[in-house]
């Protein structure tokens, strides 16, 4: 499994697609996202567009553990992105670290070349409301724990990919 983290358009999803696409098809493109207005809808049609043929997408804005479970084993996986998926739990008053744990037990047993993406938010300053330093936290714990069992993690800085954990294999 590898981890691609960074910050807001450091090329995150380019270059896990990128990856995912080296990987023999056909792939499985997880989304996290909920369109609730225009912007949001624009930016799920940008990357839907830059898939092409070969791409299954499967919606799972909060049952992310179960999608992976249902996957055939082998399948190259893009997992995009935890924080979205962490945002959708915590707005939905869920046990978000439960779901959590849940998450990186699936995830430390990767049945195929798994790639997932998330944003790195804990390098900003502190923010000044407790639901936004509550989520900062929440992030930062949930990346600490697939980091803990990625193969591989990268950090993306102004579109280069930085090898923070490595397997040579990507």
């Amino acid at each position: 499994m590898t981890f691609i983290i960074g910050g807001a358009r450091s090329g995150k999803s380019a270059h896990a697609e990128t990856l995912v696409t080296a990987c023999r098809g056909p792939w499985t493109y997880i989304a996290t996202a909920q369109a609730y207005d225009d912007e949001m809808r624009e930016r799920i049609a940008l990357h839907r567009s830059r898939r092409g043929e070969g791409w299954t997408t499967v919606d799972a804005p909060l049952d992310l553990a179960g999608a992976l479970a249902a996957l055939p084993d082998g399948r190259p996986v893009l997992i995009d992105c935890l924080t979205l998926w962490l945002t959708n739990h915590m707005l939905a008053e869920h046990d978000f670290e439960a779901e959590s744990r849940r998450l990186a037990d699936v995830l430390s047993r990767p049945r195929g070349p798994w790639f997932v993406v998330a944003n790195e938010v804990g390098q900003g300053i502190v923010p000044d409301n407790a639901l936004a330093r509550r989520f900062r936290d929440a992030a930062g714990r949930l990346n600490q724990q697939v980091a803990a069992v990625a193969d591989t993690v990268l950090l993306m800085v102004a579109g280069l990919p930085l090898k923070v954990k490595r397997d040579d294999r990507y």
